[in-house]
């Protein structure tokens, strides 16, 4: 299958390596003087990972087909992933170029963090095949997509969508309502806002909360969800039961919950905090240990039939 990614950041680059994986032909484009080298080096970094989950084969990859021009990486291809900046005018523009080039049936997917799907619509005559088909990075290894249409999707564009990223090992969810950050960013901004919170009102260092998320719950939404867990946490009760017995409590921590913003000083606060806690690891190492210990859980997961 011809595949298109339009915009080859690190999101971008990404998601060329899972399709390479995956067995499709790949088409890029992005209008940085390096794309080539630079999705080259990222696939060929990405790829003993992905082998390492099954969803790569022995070998060296694929070369994907490189293009200065969006209107000839588009053209016929039967599913694209755009990731270009989130600037929606630049979105706006890219859609108007391609849509002429598009082939009948062509799924178009964004991976907008922060725009909406009614806001890029715009971009096309026809808008009935872009959808929103949100990653969580590394594309390549994490396997959440969120997907969303809306009253002007085609019917069976987003069974197409998701019956292609499962084809890709990934795991799909279906977004019901349009809000902004979608349903992931949202439950990890909710998280993250309490996290500095902590660190500001020197309940503990940043390297302690970060501690605390992932040699604790962190380890068991890696399992399951907060629903589903504290309906375990109730001992056989349920979800009624759970929250009889704790509501009263919870409600008390959510009253004293903080609402910091990001301002020069809380920036400074965390960033001198995330230097204590990298004690010296440069990016490229921090990186790649986040990398391998997602491989490990991602595998002992599988190993066990989750998801």
């Amino acid at each position: 299958m011809k595949t298109a990614v339009l915009g080859a950041g690190v999101i971008g680059a990404s998601w060329a390596s899972l399709f390479l994986a995956a067995g499709h032909e790949v088409h890029v484009y992005d209008p940085s003087d390096h794309t080539r080298s630079f999705v080259t080096d990222y696939i060929r970094k990405a790829w003993p990972f992905l082998q390492a989950l099954n969803l790569a084969a022995e070998g060296e990859p694929s070369r994907a087909i490189f293009h200065n021009r969006p209107e000839a990486a588009a053209a016929q291809a039967s599913f694209i992933q755009e990731s270009v900046p989130e600037r929606l005018k630049a979105k706006l523009e890219l859609f108007r170029r391609i849509e002429p080039h598009l082939g009948r049936g062509t799924i178009i997917a964004s991976s907008t963090s922060g725009l909406l799907l009614n806001e890029m619509q715009q971009g096309f005559r026809d808008p009935s095949h872009l959808i929103l088909g949100h990653p969580f990075n590394p594309p390549h290894l994490i396997p959440l997509v969120e997907l969303l249409g809306n009253e002007r999707t085609a019917d069976g564009v987003l069974a197409g969508a998701e019956s292609f990223y499962q084809s890709c090992g990934k795991v799909t969810i279906r977004v019901r309502k349009e809000v902004p950050g979608h349903v992931a960013n949202r439950l990890q901004a909710a998280l993250w806002r309490e996290a500095i919170s902590l660190v500001m009102e020197g309940v503990a260092s940043v390297e302690d909360v970060d501690r605390a998320v992932s040699s604790g719950p962190g380890l068991r939404w890696a399992l399951m969800g907060p629903h589903m867990l504290f309906s375990l946490a109730s001992g056989g009760l349920g979800m009624e039961g759970f929250i009889e017995r704790y509501g009263d409590s919870i409600h008390g921590w959510w009253k004293t919950m903080g609402e910091p913003t990001l301002s020069a000083e809380t920036s400074r606060i965390l960033a001198d905090g995330i230097a204590a806690e990298a004690a010296g690891r440069t990016f490229e190492q921090l990186t790649d240990e986040r990398d391998r210990k997602l491989i490990v859980v991602l595998n002992a997961l599988a190993k066990m039939g989750g998801s």
